[in-house]
């Protein structure tokens, strides 16, 4: 087979805030805007990699969720255990600096892993943790 990682979906319960996050603080770039029937979809990535994508979505959009779910995924998302992703950097520090020069919610400054990984956490601005690990 021959997979690769094209999207993946993330909530959000703001996109004025999600957008300034990723797009201005990240540096993503935005591949997709849509509203509809007052909900808003975000499409996102990273400009050198065009095949791969981000999709912040309104977490009420799918019409199977009962009121009682959209009131956990609330919940969830309040306290940042709803939704991650990690990310990955050549160098964290410099990344780390720009993310919280943005305001963003640091969860963990960098730090090196006794698993051999050096990483930083942050929250978006809907709770969802973004973990970012360096590669050497």
């Amino acid at each position: 087979m021959d997979l690769s990682i094209y999207q993946t979906f993330l909530p959000h319960d703001d996109p004025k805030a999600s957008l300034a996050f990723y797009r201005d603080t990240l540096g993503f770039e935005v591949r997709n805007d849509v509203e509809y029937e007052g909900m808003h979809w975000i499409t996102i990535g990273p400009a050198d990699q065009p095949g791969t994508s981000i999709v912040l979505h309104p977490p009420a959009a799918d019409p199977g969720i009962t009121d009682d779910e959209r009131r956990t995924i609330a919940e969830m998302m309040a306290k940042g255990t709803y939704a991650s992703i990690n990310l990955a950097t050549k160098d964290l520090d410099a990344t780390f600096e720009r993310l919280q020069a943005g305001d963003a919610e640091v969860v963990q400054e960098p730090t090196d892993q006794p698993w051999g990984v050096r990483d930083c956490a942050f929250r978006d601005p809907a709770g969802c943790m973004v973990r970012i690990f360096e590669v050497r």
